[in-house]
C-alpha cells in the first residue's frame, strides 16, 4: 500500500485530501509546514508527497529545495492557489514533479498521483518497457526487435518522457521546460527532435508519436492483433 504525505496548513483541505486518498486505497500522513514534513520523513517511508506552497515556518519551495539538495527523489505533487506562470516555473526549478491549482479536480488528482507513482518506479529501475521496446536510462539506449539504438541525450530524454505516460498530451512548453531546462529553445528545436525520433522509429510496432494540433505531442501504444 502506498503512503502519501500531505503537507498543507489548511486543516479542512488536509481532511479532504486524506479522505479522498484513503477511499482509493492509500495510507496518508499529515504535516502542516515544511519543518513538520521533514520530521515525518525522518521517521516514515513515504512514496509521494502532496505539497502546498504558502505555509508558515517553511514553505513548499523551501521544503522541495531542501529535499532535492539532499538527494531525495521523492515524487512531489504541488497543489496551490498560485496560478501565475512564474510560480509554476519556480516550483519546477526547485524540483517538483507535477503541479495543480486549487480547487483541485479529485479525479485528476488521483490520475496524476497514479502517474507519478508509476514514474517513480520507472526512475528507480531506470528502465522502461513498452511491448518489445526497452529504454535503458543510464546508457541512453533503446532496444527493439530491429536492433539497439544509442540516442543523443535530448532525444532519449524526450522519448523517455513521452513513453513514460502513454496517451498523455504534453504541451510544447512543458516538454521544452523539462527536457531543455528553461533554456531559450524554440518550438523548432522540439519539432526537429520529434521528427528525428519519428524517422528513427517509424517502423516500431509498439508505439508512435502523435501530434495534437495546437497543443503538443503524445506517445500512443499501438494495438497488436492476436
Amino acid at each position: 500500500m502506498f503512503k502519501i504525505l500531505i503537507v498543507e496548513d489548511n486543516e479542512n483541505l488536509q481532511k479532504l485530501y486524506s479522505a479522498i486518498l484513503k477511499s482509493n486505497g492509500y495510507t496518508t500522513l499529515s504535516a502542516y509546514n515544511g519543518e513538520e514534513a521533514l520530521k515525518v520523513l525522518e521517521k516514515e517511508h513515504v512514496d509521494l508527497m502532496i505539497l502546498d506552497v504558502m505555509m508558515p515556518v517553511m514553505d513548499g519551495y523551501e521544503l522541495t529545495d531542501v529535499l532535492r539538495q539532499g538527494g531525495s527523489e521523492l515524487p512531489i505533487l504541488m497543489i496551490t492557489a498560485k496560478t501565475a506562470r512564474e510560480d509554476k516555473r519556480a516550483g519546477f526549478l526547485v524540483g517538483i514533479d507535477d503541479y495543480m491549482t486549487k480547487p483541485v479536480d479529485e479525479e485528476e488528482m488521483l490520475l496524476r498521483i497514479k502517474a507519478l507513482l508509476r514514474r517513480s518506479k520507472i526512475v528507480s529501475e531506470r528502465k522502461l518497457e513498452i511491448g518489445s521496446t526497452v529504454l535503458h536510462y543510464d546508457s541512453l539506449t533503446v532496444d527493439t526487435p530491429d536492433g539497439s539504438f544509442t540516442l543523443p541525450k535530448k532525444e532519449f530524454y524526450l522519448l523517455y518522457k513521452l513513453l513514460s505516460y502513454p496517451g498523455q498530451i504534453f504541451t510544447k512548453y512543458q516538454l521544452l521546460d523539462e527536457i531543455w531546462g528553461f533554456e531559450n529553445e524554440s518550438d523548432n528545436t522540439l519539432n526537429v527532435h520529434i521528427n528525428r525520433l519519428r524517422n528513427r522509429f517509424d517502423k516500431n510496432e509498439d508505439f508512435e508519436i502523435v501530434t495534437v494540433r495546437g497543443i503538443g505531442f503524445k506517445a500512443v501504444r499501438k494495438q497488436h492483433e492476436d
